[in-house]
């Protein structure tokens, strides 16, 4: 075993990436394609534009409440900066850490190797089902569909969870995975897959929230089994963290007999000390709230106390190969806080399905295709505006859009090596530089722009181009030309005073 276990972190330029065909990271269609459906969606917009514009609002007043909120973001930055920077000598304290406590550590270069793991030791219990408590880390390595592929049932506890799991959907949003369903579907969901539900159930949140208790603790008093994610793990004493508002992950954590967590080989921080940072930061940044409702700590085994068999899985699945891109390996410090994506206005008209990945809207934007390699999600860097608002929310302060720039440039360059002929963009590309390179040619084409005023129809905008142009406007409308150019307007009010100038 080298440093980091069985990991080259940052020092193999060819490490593999997430595998395809397993997990959660890679979407049938491209965002664009996946996109324009949900467009069309009216209630998945209204949904989720009222539950994004409510976090929004939490989030602004509390964060309005810390008066060094921008050190604290510095601090957070800081910290994830050098967490990186000597990754692979806390992940083996964290394994020594652990197993001195009683624990044990397993390493999984990707997502088959972490569902292997998880499958053999639930097998080596002789139990057929596991209470699962939120965790982003299994839902990227599809590991639900790896238990029932065993025949083992995954029971979500999270409610959100429990709704998308019910309803045979998928995750949304990393906070609120049922964001794009309301009061009234979740209820449809409960009557209709929920056994021994009150049939007279209404959509009232209080009822709702106790059908789901109720079903959910007969599942906790009869699990054997219980596999989390974590939030946080600390490197000096091997303690695990899971944050949450419902206090089900508590009952996950201590009631079953053995607790499996798998966690992205990122989530480590070097010290105690250092989580004062993060748990003032992540609940601000995620539910708006002053600090978490529950907040779960483990460190190994205590005889009489909680699981006798405690596990931890450590994920790679493409991490490594993140953390050898000098821009792009920000994306790590992400603390899974989805603040980006509540203020994030492609977020909020497509939801998340759109993206494809378990980790949807601008961080997903740019962690996902460094996860999979840039050619297998090629269009999510381009799902973003580059309005900048996710920078500055993101609680340690991710540069969002410079790495969504960084992960288009990538993706042109790749392109560009795999083919002999350049395509259409191109060919554009290198026509408009060659037109604005001479200001002769730029008067003259501007001059040449306003024919296309016969193709505004009345209109101030043109909604169809010919071919090959016409890319261009099955996407958007593109602006009437004006009837004077600039230029021109400025000759014949400053004539050659103009000129001059």
């Amino acid at each position: 075993m080298n440093d980091g276990g069985p990991f080259h972190l940052g020092e193999d330029p060819a490490t593999p990436h997430a595998p395809r065909g397993v997990g959660h990271l890679r979407g049938a269609d491209a965002f664009p394609t996946a996109a324009r459906a949900a467009l069309g969606d009216s209630q998945l917009r209204r949904n989720i534009g009222k539950a994004t514009g409510t976090i929004r609002a939490k989030r602004a007043e509390v964060v309005g409440e810390v008066a060094d909120w921008e050190a604290l973001r510095e601090a957070g930055r800081a910290l994830k900066a050098a967490t990186m920077a000597r990754l692979p000598g806390l992940l083996l304290q964290l394994e020594q850490q652990v197993t001195a406590h009683g624990g044990v550590v397993h390493w999984a270069r990707d997502a088959t190797e972490a569902n292997a793991i998880v499958v053999d030791l639930v097998r080596a219990t002789g139990s057929d089902e596991v209470v699962k408590v939120k965790s982003m880390a299994t839902q990227e390595i599809g590991l639900n569909e790896a238990l029932a592929d065993a025949g083992i049932a995954a029971i979500e506890t999270d409610l959100a969870e429990l709704i998308v799991q019910l309803g045979d959907d998928a995750p949304s949003h990393i906070l609120v995975p049922a964001i794009h369903r309301n009061r009234a579907e979740i209820r449809e969901i409960f009557l209709r897959r929920m056994p021994d539900v009150d049939p007279d159930l209404t959509d009232e949140p209080r009822l709702l929230a106790m059908a789901a208790r109720a079903h959910l603790r007969r599942k906790f008093l009869t699990a054997r089994v219980g596999v989390s994610g974590a939030n946080f793990a600390v490197a000096e004493t091997g303690t695990l963290s899971v944050v949450e508002s419902e206090g089900n992950g508590r009952m996950c954590l201590t009631l079953p007999g053995t607790l499996i967590t798998v966690m992205g080989i990122e989530k480590l921080v070097p010290t105690w000390q250092d989580l004062e940072v993060f748990l003032q930061l992540l609940p601000r940044s995620s539910t708006g709230e002053r600090m978490n409702p529950y907040t779960s700590m483990w460190t190994g085994v205590h005889p009489g106390d909680g699981p006798t068999d405690v596990h931890l899985v450590l994920l790679d699945n493409g991490r490594t190969a993140t953390l050898a891109d000098e821009v792009g390996r920000q994306a790590l410090h992400c603390i899974r806080c989805s603040a980006c994506l509540n203020v994030c206005p492609v977020y909020e008209r497509t939801g998340g399905h759109a993206y494809g990945s378990v980790y949807p809207g601008p961080i997903g934007a740019i962690l996902s295709p460094q996860l999979t390699g840039v050619e297998d999600n090629a269009s999510l860097p381009f799902a973003s505006s580059l309005c900048g608002a996710c920078y500055d929310v993101c609680p340690v302060k991710i540069n969002i859009p410079e790495v969504l720039v960084h992960l288009r440039a990538r993706h042109v360059e790749e392109r560009r090596a795999n083919r002999t002929l350049p395509n259409a963009e191109e060919v554009a590309m290198a026509a408009a530089g060659w037109v604005m390179a001479d200001p002769g040619r730029y008067a003259a084409a501007q001059r040449a722009a306003r024919a296309g005023r016969i193709l505004a129809a009345g209109r101030d905008r043109i909604r169809a181009l010919p071919p090959p142009l016409s890319a261009w406007t099955a996407a958007r409308d593109a602006p009437k030309p004006p009837a004077e150019t600039f230029r021109d307007w400025w000759t014949r009010t400053r004539g050659d005073r103009g000129d001059r100038r």
